[in-house]
């Protein structure tokens, strides 16, 4: 249905998810509400263990702020992914559930002192250097501790993804990790060598989110592999690890194709193959993070509609029961999405209208000059595709409690996050 796996019609053309109606979800869980398809996570963990981890020996982390909970980090302990983590916050949710601390992946271009000595202390499996500070700081906790951690440190490969600016992260002018037009990342590599403390396994790069090329992956395993060549030539060390990020490319809007992972996959492993043999350097682990491509495509967001205003000749504004609040997206990247008359698809007949917030902004636009059957008061609204951060990026601006999350899988339904009451957005006001 309308490109989109795991939703479907019900014969008086409501819509369903993995087998449950969503006037069902509605009617259980209220509105605005966030479902995800387990059934669909599975389906895309077992694609990435077939095409990345079997086949070529890679290792996997989940880019855990694309959409995390206790539930997701247990699902992802149970599917024998690693975790990629970028904040306390994080680290302390896998914690809480007893996920496997040698299987995380710190990373973050400003992580605190708390933040890494709760790292040390927890044993995470890598620490990403981002900065020079950076180590200073964990080599003083470690030493202070008469430990020692394996690290990995992140570069940027002066590449330019093509996406919105705003999620570029492989530029030169970039605020995450060593840059390389000048000798700081050949720095940072010779001060971590020298460490009594730090472990060097490998080399990270990521050049940036929602990636539908996958060529500018081959680019940057050949910059890695240059670069650790220098390393070899230089210091004598061989690299173990290399890792190429995430930022793989999902099906939003018609306007999107569907990737499998092993359309980003082959070519990496193609490119490590050929680059690595080409410098006489030994095959290195390949580490990838996918996060939006395991969860993006697995959510959508449903909403009732309230007032619906007709500007003659300009403009119809359907208004619902939440907005910028619960996905940013649309108002921070201009991101596109599609929207579905989740109780009345059965109706053909079509107006243009602009699915617009609650907020108190004109910038509170979730989608903009969509054609939709005409819509009523108390209309189910699925915008659809938003399993990627959105319930990750949700506020209370306004003091609008944040919505509850259910998990779908082949006919039944679990609620994984209640929702936010008034009480709970004033429990911490003094």
């Amino acid at each position: 249905m309308f490109g989109y796996r795991g939703l479907t019609i019900s014969d008086d053309g409501i819509l369903e998810i993995s087998g449950v109606r969503c006037d069902y979800l509605v009617e259980k869980y209220g509105t605005p509400l966030y479902v995800f398809n387990e059934e669909e996570i599975l389906n895309r963990i077992k694609e990435i263990k077939e095409n990345h981890i079997v086949k070529y020996g890679g290792v996997a982390a989940y880019a855990s702020k694309a959409f995390l909970t206790k539930y997701m980090c247990r699902l992802i302990k149970r599917e024998g992914l690693w975790l990629d983590v970028v904040s306390g916050g994080e680290l302390y949710t896998a914690k809480s559930v007893d996920f496997p601390m040698e299987n995380i992946i710190f990373h973050g271009n400003n992580k605190t002192y708390e933040e890494l000595e709760m790292a040390v202390d927890f044993g995470v499996g890598r620490v990403v250097i981002d900065n020079f500070d950076e180590i200073d700081i964990l080599e003083d906790i470690l030493l202070k501790k008469k430990r020692s951690i394996d690290v990995q440190i992140r570069i940027t490969p002066g590449i330019d993804g093509h996406t919105h600016d705003f999620i570029k992260t492989g530029q030169v002018d970039s605020k995450f990790g060593f840059p390389m037009h000048d000798e700081s990342a050949l720095h940072a590599v010779k001060r971590i060598l020298n460490s009594p403390a730090l472990k060097l396994k490998g080399i990270h790069a990521h050049i940036g989110s929602q990636l539908h090329q996958n060529n500018i992956y081959k680019l940057e395993v050949e910059v890695l592999a240059k670069f650790i060549s220098s390393i070899k030539n230089l210091f004598d060390y061989e690299i173990e690890e290399i890792n190429c990020g995430g930022g793989f490319g999902i099906y939003y809007t018609e306007g999107d194709k569907r990737l499998s992972i092993s359309y980003f996959t082959d070519v990496i492993h193609k490119a490590v193959e050929e680059c690595f043999s080409r410098y006489n350097l030994r095959k290195p682990t390949v580490f990838i993070e996918p996060g939006r491509w395991i969860v993006g495509e697995a959510g959508i967001t449903l909403y009732r509609v309230g007032s619906i205003k007709d500007i003659r000749g300009i403009r119809k504004y359907v208004s619902v029961d939440g907005g910028m609040t619960d996905n940013i997206r649309t108002a921070l990247y201009s991101a596109k999405y599609t929207a579905v008359p989740a109780n009345k698809l059965n109706n053909k007949d079509e107006e243009q209208v602009t699915i617009c917030g609650k907020c108190c902004e004109s910038g509170d636009i979730l989608i903009k000059d969509i054609k939709l059957p005409k819509l009523e008061r108390g209309d189910i609204i699925a915008v659809l595709s938003t399993g990627a951060y959105n319930f990750s990026m949700a506020s209370n601006y306004n003091r609008i409690p944040r919505p509850a999350v259910v998990m779908v899988n082949r006919g039944q339904d679990v609620l994984i996050v209640k929702r936010e009451t008034y009480e709970d957005i004033i429990k911490n006001d003094l």
